[in-house]
């Protein structure tokens, strides 16, 4: 079983100030827990597809360094102790930048499979997922 978390803007009242209808809230986002293997192997462009932007400019300037002022075997067990590092904290940043960004983590939920994560947070909080119109 893995564990996703579940990422999403509070529930509002359908209605706001006025009477007038409340904006949609943006889709929920399932983030996967644990070891990310795009971020270990594509590092700072995994950083950059997820819009982590100084994520990413961190990561180049501390390997770069390492590049230029480690020594050859020194260097290349400080990179790979780095780029685990990267590895097991990726996902825990993309929680941070949805944090940010007013979607905060409302559930966890345990499942095989992404598709079936989704199956059972329908199930568990219809609330959380938007429905087609």
């Amino acid at each position: 079983m893995k564990l996703y978390t579940v990422h999403a803007e509070p529930p509002r009242a359908q209605t706001g100030p006025e009477g007038w209808p409340e904006p949609k809230a943006r889709p929920a986002v399932l983030v996967k827990e644990g070891f990310s293997l795009g971020a270990f192997l594509f590092g700072p462009f995994w950083f950059l597809f997820h819009r982590l932007w100084w994520e990413a400019a961190a990561l180049l300037v501390a390997e770069l360094a390492l590049a230029f002022l480690a020594p050859d075997p020194f260097g290349a067990v400080a990179s790979l102790a780095l780029q685990l590092l990267v590895a097991f904290e990726a996902r825990d940043r993309l929680r941070a930048r949805l944090a940010r960004q007013g979607r905060p983590q409302l559930a966890v939920v345990a499942a095989p499979s992404l598709d079936f994560a989704w199956f059972r947070l329908t199930q568990q909080r219809p609330d959380l997922v938007r429905t087609a119109p």
